[in-house]
């Protein structure tokens, strides 16, 4: 893998092999997708950014228009002009929101963990919970503790060693987690994903009950729309899971994506 770190972007796979982008949650950084870097790499050309608030790109909050610029630039500058692009939670929002505005480089969607449309109750909602969020972490004791406990979760995953110690030295970010919710909150996700033409998975964790809800109306809406679930894990599926999701992945593209000559 040829890891960029002054631009925070972590690229693997051949350059002229079909791309796919991959778009990480709050709180962790573009290294929560290096299983699936990993795996992928003998096959495709992948490309692991980070947004705004995260790792490398830590000095300002998270705000969907300059998360929306670090993906034009991974676009322009790491692939061929389009990409599949894999989301997850906060990523899978941003994923959408740049299939809305760029349908023509998205080569395929894979949301997980981001299937709730915070409009109607749901906005009010996510401003509550991400206004809760900020409130716990705005002290160092409580920033401290969420940190604490992401490093106790990744610790408890059946990762390779050398992944595990990457995830974690690359760091946590709790304040986002805060900063997000009132940025996306109202934003009709459902509606923007209903204008892209192309195939859409929603892949999900069978216990993340909060964060499925409304997966079949988001299925629903898309023009190519299915909903895979992973038996017994939670919200953060593509490390609790890790071959799981990769296969999962790696198969929808196969079925909707052309193969490159």
């Amino acid at each position: 893998m040829t890891a960029t770190g002054e631009s925070g972007v972590d690229v693997a796979g051949p350059s002229d092999a079909q791309s796919i982008v991959f778009v990480h949650g709050a709180i962790f950084t573009r290294k929560m997708w290096l299983p699936q870097q990993r795996e992928f790499s003998d096959e495709y050309h992948t490309v692991a950014p980070d947004l705004p608030g995260h790792g490398t790109r830590a000095g300002k909050p998270f705000r969907m228009e300059p998360a929306i610029d670090v993906l034009e630039e991974t676009v322009s500058r790491r692939t061929d002009g389009s990409a599949v692009f894999v989301g997850l939670s906060l990523g899978g929002y941003v994923a959408t929101e740049y299939a809305y505005r760029h349908p023509d480089q998205v080569d395929a969607l894979v949301l997980s963990g981001s299937s709730v449309n915070p409009t109607g109750k749901m906005e009010l909602g996510t401003r509550l919970t991400g206004g809760v969020a900020r409130l716990l972490t705005k002290p160092d004791l409580g920033k401290r503790a969420v940190e604490k406990l992401a490093t106790r979760w990744v610790r408890k995953r059946e990762l390779p060693p050398d992944v595990e110690r990457e995830i974690i030295e690359a760091g946590f970010y709790p304040k986002q987690f805060g900063d997000a919710g009132p940025d996306i909150a109202g934003e009709d996700f459902r509606a923007k994903l209903s204008t892209y033409p192309g195939s859409t998975l929603l892949l999900n964790g069978e216990n993340d009950k909060f964060m499925r809800r409304g997966e079949a109306a988001h299925a629903a809406v898309a023009q190519d729309g299915r909903v895979e679930v992973l038996a017994g894990v939670g919200h953060i599926c593509n490390l609790h899971r890790p071959a799981t999701y990769t296969d999962r992945v790696r198969r929808f593209v196969h079925q909707t994506v052309p193969t490159r000559q």
